[in-house]
């Protein structure tokens, strides 16, 4: 099986003449489907929003994009706040547009948060009487839950939210709800992610159903106005070729069908149901475009690129697949074993290890898929290395700048107090 290309390597070497290798570049076409699809299989429920993770793909003009339809933006840090008020999520321009996810979080990011009307939703018990004091409480509040333990499909383990730093027990889940009600609070949020990149349609389902029957708990027990559940991100996208992508129609339908058993029944049935996915969203609609520029025969068959793991983190970081075509020998048999590799001065400064490829030759370009999310976002300066530029291939064929690469300048930009690196271009 084989994962298909979004460009053709003519297309790129066309794109190559003014923005030259590596660059991340993003499908317009397939990313406006994919919101589309997303929209219409929550269309059930009145109340529904997607609330893009930022931290996934940073970029405006992606996120704008997706602002088209609705959807709201879920930050992380200062950082992130201050470009989603840039773009217009802020209060005076989208009520209830930011969704405020952090952890250890430092006080000025809470009161910058209150000034844009963000949700804010607390990871843990002791921010209950932090965020008070420091920015003052809300009318409206998220509260997130861990339920410790392993979180199971059937049989299968999936995740281990006991080993995860973020959310509150169920007790104090409780405690924080009756305190927030008591010094004025108004409506209640409710916030879980219990597993991560998961590729099947019972994920989302199988969470709802707990983070419901949470609700019902909850409001007999506090008799709290909730009046949305966030189901968070978790959603994934298969990274190797031969795994069926999710259908979020039929997890849409997952979701409606627990809906309507656990929550309509207690009356809940007016709860708006919101999400928070960046790889889902942006995943499989980029990719990262890099030249073989050398070849080593040693013990192993080495190709080096252009790219480097400062450019794509994941396979380093976590040894995650990336499927990688060679454009332009997409029919060609993969009868070639190589490592792909980067120039860090790091051995795990690899996209693939014992691949087998069509040959490479250099000079072929290659197609490294699905870093439209924590791809470029997680991008690094080791080695004195320069982030690439990022690109977006329009829905009619053209191709737009969205973030231009680094230079050395940028890179020293830090310096600028000092006069020892002045007139570096």
């Amino acid at each position: 099986m084989e994962k298909k290309p979004f460009v053709t390597l003519e297309q790129v070497k066309e794109i190559a003449k003014t923005y030259p290798t590596p660059f991340h570049i993003y499908d317009e076409k397939g990313i406006r489907e994919n919101a589309e699809k997303l929209k219409k299989a929550f269309s059930w429920n009145k109340g529904f929003r997607e609330y893009f993770a930022v931290k996934a793909t940073p970029n405006p003009f992606l996120i704008n994009i997706l602002k088209e339809y609705g959807f709201g933006v879920d930050c992380s840090s200062m950082t992130e706040l201050v470009m989603a008020e840039k773009m217009g999520f802020g209060s005076d321009q989208m009520t209830d547009g930011i969704m405020f996810s952090s952890n250890a979080t430092p006080a000025e990011e809470f009161v910058y948060a209150r000034k844009l009307g963000a949700i804010i939703n607390l990871d843990d018990f002791t921010m209950v009487d932090f965020l008070e004091k420091t920015a003052g409480l809300p009318e409206k509040v998220c509260c997130r839950y861990n339920p410790g333990g392993e979180f199971k499909i059937s049989t299968t383990i999936m995740d281990n939210p006991g080993d995860a730093k973020y959310g509150m027990t169920k007790d104090q889940m409780i405690e924080a709800y009756k305190i927030l009600m008591s010094k004025g609070v108004k409506e209640f949020g409710i916030h879980a992610f219990l597993a991560s990149n998961t590729v099947t349609n019972e994920y989302y389902p199988t969470l709802a159903r707990e983070l419901f029957e949470l609700a019902v708990e909850l409001k007999e027990k506090t008799g709290a106005n909730i009046t949305f559940i966030n189901l968070s991100g978790g959603i994934g996208i298969p990274y190797t070729p031969d795994k069926e992508p999710n259908d979020i129609m039929v997890i849409g339908e997952g979701v409606k069908k627990v809906f309507d058993e656990v929550l309509v029944p207690t009356g809940l049935g007016d709860v708006a149901l919101y999400t928070e996915l960046g790889r889902f969203m942006m995943g499989p609609y980029g990719a990262l475009v890099t030249q073989a520029i050398h070849e080593k025969h040693i013990y192993k068959e080495y190709i080096g690129c252009d790219a480097c793991a400062a450019n794509l983190m994941r396979p380093a970081m976590y040894g995650a697949y990336h499927h990688i075509t060679v454009l332009g020998k997409e029919n060609e048999p993969c009868d070639h074993k190589y490592d792909v590799t980067g120039s860090l001065c790091e051995n795990n400064d690899k996209f693939a290890i014992d691949r087998m490829l069509p040959k490479i030759d250099m000079g072929d370009y290659l197609f490294i898929h699905d870093t439209g999310a924590h791809g470029f976002a997680m991008g690094y300066n080791y080695n004195g290395k320069l982030r690439s530029a990022e690109l977006l291939l329009k829905e009619d064929g053209s191709v737009q700048m969205i973030r231009r690469a680094e230079t050395i300048s940028d890179y020293l930009a830090t310096f600028d107090f000092c006069d020892i690196f002045k007139g570096v271009e």
